[in-house]
């Protein structure tokens, strides 16, 4: 199996979501990362789905979706053509004896600060999937004390738009 980062865009109506998980659930294929937001158009979504499974069954996974109606388009995106990244906001043990070092390591890794305390920082981080879970391994010496990542986010390299 190999994973595979998949554009849909969606009308922007209650129920989409659901449907379009539900399909992948009855398929019994998990998905990794799942990623929805608005796009430049109002009444259009983008879903960045991230699932790991063989090429034929997502292909009749993409058959299936593109026969809900609410599915407008789907465009698989490989790493080398396209942009993607991820957001991670994680909250490390930094009191006066190791900040220093802790912010030495998000100024390597081109994250930032976004909230000191006392006893622990918020550090903002985006980039590959790679990059973060670098960072981690980097920052859980110190204690990571509480941590959320999104889901992949990606787009198409180029000036064509697959939105319209």
């Amino acid at each position: 199996m190999s994973l595979h980062t998949l554009s849909v865009l969606v009308e922007n109506s209650p129920g989409v979501l659901a449907r379009v998980a539900s399909l992948f659930s009855r398929r019994g294929f998990n998905i990794e990362s799942l990623a929805v937001g608005p796009t430049e158009h109002e009444e259009i979504s983008r879903m960045t789905i991230v699932v790991n499974v063989e090429e034929n069954p997502l292909e009749q996974v993409t058959k299936q979706l593109n026969k809900l109606i609410n599915v407008l388009k789907i465009v698989e995106l490989d790493s080398v053509s396209s942009v993607q990244r991820e957001l991670l906001l994680v909250k490390v043990s930094a009191d006066t004896k190791n900040r220093p070092e802790v912010l030495e390591i998000v100024s390597l890794f081109r994250a930032k600060v976004v909230d000191v305390v006392a006893d622990a920082v918020i550090i903002e981080a985006t980039g590959t999937g790679e990059k973060i879970a670098a960072l981690l391994s980097v920052l859980e010496p110190f204690g990571i004390k509480e941590l959320v990542q999104s889901g992949l986010v990606a787009m198409a390299r180029g000036s064509k738009s697959i939105s319209k």
